[in-house]
């Protein structure tokens, strides 16, 4: 019991009514691509992860090599991140409208932190014209 590895099986049977239709197996297809995209690729973890551990130490300038390249790829968490430095300014002249900017990529990928940061530039006025409203929103 002890040393017995389980493994996943390749492909899991669906029921027979989803996939009648050529139609619906191509539907199938889009939940399963997005669920890889949010597991997220193990190039991006290490990196990330790399870029965590310099930011929990303080090494702000390791961070933002580490985020900044996965950032402009479109990886949210990263562009999260590099508003929250932006808007610290955490290794990096203080700049609310970039902080804005690297929240609102975030943000549309619906990344919830990045939302609240956003929403709270907005409640403050930080980067933006004051908008209670987009405030909210976010």
């Amino acid at each position: 019991m002890g040393s017995e590895t389980t493994h996943a099986p390749s492909h899991l049977p669906l029921p027979h009514i989803l996939c009648d239709t050529p139609g619906m197996k191509r539907l199938l297809i889009l939940p399963v691509l997005l669920l890889t995209l949010l597991v997220g690729n193990p190039a991006f973890s290490a990196e990330y992860q790399k870029g965590l551990t310099a930011y929990e130490s303080g090494d702000f300038a390791t961070a933002l090599r580490e985020w900044k390249p996965l950032a402009k790829q479109g990886y949210a968490p990263a562009q999260s991140n590099l508003g929250v430095m932006y808007e610290n300014g955490l290794g990096v002249p203080q700049d609310y409208k970039a902080a804005v900017r690297w929240y609102t990529l975030a943000t549309e990928q619906g990344n919830a932190i990045a939302q609240y940061n956003l929403g709270g530039m907005y409640t403050f006025g930080k980067g933006v014209i004051k908008d209670y409203v987009y405030a909210y929103m976010w």
